[in-house]
Formats: structure tokens, sequence, C-alpha cells
């Protein structure tokens, strides 16, 4: 009985180490995506870096930091942000 335990706990600990979802795949999620977007212009004197979403993400995004340590996303084809990533 006591060995027919061990074998039970040993499997059940194999088992959660194969479908653990700390397998290398899961390195591919991308850190920046936008998936809610601003709909109000920052002032550019505000801004202190503008970046584009890579190109793994579900939706193309602009990732906007302002001097107050605040990021908000914007949408890529807006007029404001053509011109500050210009």
């Amino acid at each position: 009985m006591r060995a027919s335990s061990l074998c039970l706990g040993l499997g059940l600990v194999l088992l959660m180490a194969w479908t653990s979802e700390a397998q290398p795949g899961a390195l591919a999620v991308p850190e920046r995506c936008c998936f809610n977007f601003i709909d109000f212009a920052i002032p550019p004197n505000k801004i202190v870096t503008a970046l584009k979403t890579g190109s793994h993400c579900p939706v193309a995004g602009v990732v906007v930091a302002t001097k107050k340590g605040l990021e908000f996303c914007v949408k890529p084809d807006e007029a404001w942000i053509k011109k500050v990533i210009e």
C-alpha cells in the first residue's frame, strides 16, 4: 500500500511537470501589446518615448510614456502620434 501511494504521488508530480505552463513555448509571449487605446492626444512636450508594438501583437499600437511615468496605448494611425514619431 505504501509503495503504490509513493508511485502515485511521483506519477502526479511528473505529470504536473510535463504539462507545466513554463515550457519554452511560453517565452514567446509578447512583453508589450496594446488592447485598450486612449481617445485623446498627449502634448508632445510631455512624451518621453513612443514605441511601436511588435509584429507579434494581435493589434498594432504605439506605447507612449510620459514624464510622470504613465504609459498609454495609441492607435498608430492617429495624426498626432504620427507627428510625434517623425
